[in-house]
């Protein structure tokens, strides 16, 4: 499969230049030590390939970046991501947009797939509606009847032409995704979800190639949903396509946006860091403390880019009217299965799904590669008692969210999290202005965390407490996420863990 072309250039080896400050502290000793790290950088590199075994990622065939690994190359390789150069491009993340695309996501599939491209732009035009909701009219429901039949009457289309290109693979789940939802929460809580074999067919293949979830996801409604208004900023961005066609649908899906864009800079931090901890001198102490301190302050920006959600998106209207058509099977208002029709028929033995979650901010890579970065993924408390009360471990559901996310970008994760030198360990063995600033970077991530939590309260919780008489969700014990979680004792969990990071 053909994975993703960067347009811009891959990064140059990792090794920051210093600030001034740091130059007038050590002159020509820096760039000394520039090119010194810089030789053991690539020499170590090279020792590594020719000592890890056959089996390691090192070793593995290099896809060409213009035709990929394919099944012809074998089984075992079909799909796999390039990360022999372990740069971000491998990754499928931008040095200046991050974990979402350098551009715009297309905005419509070939001539070949237009009967989905019409489905999906009906449904949003007639501004079909939630079979949940209150007065809902006979004229409402009889719409949302005609056009599901038009969906079971649509062909089951091939998509053999689109797995050539990953952008199109991405823009094919996209459309599937939403005209599921469409399909699925436009029907009587007390009909039976089977998906029809004209979008569920092609949907499952799509994922298959993908290597995610047949289910509309983060990446779905956030990473590869937005296009430009005029010049590229955060702030002139919009969304492509949407449920509701309101201001608070789009620009709830616009703040995680913007929160990834912002996010940049943290990755760029880490990389930084990660490099300096390589040579691990005073030199590098001194860096990693300055980054430390300056990635608190990016985190304390993502979490005002959090609550300024609260500009555009209204919490009833959120809650009532967008929050629904997010749901997954975990989450399903009738506590229905969702079955596949056509499944059983198709020649590619594919199997029944079992990850039906819905979108959530919880599939975010930026979140979890601070989370990874900082060791607060691996962290326990002596007065936890998460696995031993029976209740689950907040740090495995979130690891239950990387399912969700596209694959470059679980790589990415799992090469963060396989890092032979973690920055808490690291952190613990140098000096106290160094702790100070980790725990000022986990401090800023507990602070992203409680903000979260608010947004919960004021989105879910409120409305929820406020709701109607006989509604899917009438009590706060009862709540879930879209993506399945128990929504409070979920966020609280994750949350205490990382306060439990802190360095005493």
């Amino acid at each position: 499969m053909v994975g993703s072309v960067r347009s811009s250039p891959p990064p140059k080896l990792a090794i920051v230049d210093e600030d001034r400050t740091e130059k007038k502290l050590f002159g020509k000793r820096n760039k000394q030590r520039h090119g010194v790290a810089v030789q053991c950088l690539v020499l170590a590199r090279t020792a590594c390939r020719r000592s890890v075994p056959p089996d390691h990622f090192l070793s593995l065939p290099r896809p060409d970046p213009f035709v990929g690994i394919s099944v012809a190359d074998g089984p075992d390789l079909e799909g796999i991501v390039d990360t022999t150069t372990l740069a971000a491009h491998d990754f499928d993340v931008d040095t200046r947009t991050g974990f979402m695309p350098p551009d715009p996501p297309i905005r419509r599939l070939p001539e070949q797939w237009e009967p989905w491209e019409a489905t999906l732009q009906k449904a949003m035009h007639e501004g079909l509606q939630l079979a949940v909701k209150e007065n809902i009219t006979d004229a409402e429901r009889n719409m949302s009847d005609c056009w599901r039949l038009e969906v079971r009457e649509l062909p089951t289309l091939s998509i053999q032409d689109l797995t050539a290109s990953e952008v199109l693979l991405r823009r094919a789940h996209h459309v599937l995704t939403f005209i599921m939802h469409f399909y699925i929460h436009t029907l009587p809580l007390t009909s039976p979800v089977v998906i029809p074999a004209s979008i569920g067919v092609p949907l499952l293949k799509v994922s298959i190639h993908l290597q995610l979830p047949p289910i509309a996801t983060y990446s779905d409604t956030v990473l590869y949903n937005w296009q430009l208004k005029t010049a590229p900023s955060p702030y002139n961005l919009k969304s492509q396509d949407l449920f509701t066609g309101t201001r608070d649908e789009e620009e709830f899906f616009l703040a995680s946006a913007r929160i990834e864009l912002r996010g940049v800079e943290a990755l760029e931090l880490m990389r930084a860091s990660m490099d300096e901890i390589f040579v691990g001198d005073d030199i590098a102490v001194h860096r990693i403390t300055s980054y430390l301190f300056r990635l608190a302050a990016v985190v304390h920006a993502l979490t005002s880019l959090l609550m300024d959600v609260r500009k555009g998106c209204d919490p009833d209207v959120f809650y009532h009217r967008v929050r629904p058509w997010f749901c997954g099977q975990d989450s399903d208002p009738g506590e229905r299965k969702w079955k596949f029709e056509g499944i059983d028929e198709c020649e590619d033995s594919i199997e029944e799904p079992k990850d039906l979650s819905g979108p959530s901010a919880g599939q975010s890579a930026l979140i979890h590669a601070l989370d990874i970065f900082l060791g607060l993924d691996n962290c326990t408390s002596e007065t936890s008692t998460m696995p031993t009360s029976g209740k689950p471990d907040p740090r495995t559901l979130l690891r239950r969210m990387q399912i969700y996310m596209p694959r470059h970008h679980r790589a990415f994760l799992r090469h963060l999290s396989a890092n032979p030198r973690p920055m808490r360990d690291f952190v613990q063995t140098k000096t106290p202005e160094l702790a100070e600033a980790y725990n000022q970077a986990v401090g800023a991530v507990k602070g992203f965390r409680d903000a979260h939590i608010r947004v919960v309260a004021l989105y879910i919780v409120g409305p929820a407490s406020r709701g109607r008489a006989g509604g899917p969700e009438t009590g706060r014990r009862h709540l879930k996420g879209t993506g399945g979680t128990q929504l409070a004792q979920f966020l609280k969990g994750v949350r205490d863990k990382t306060a439990d990071a802190l360095l005493q």
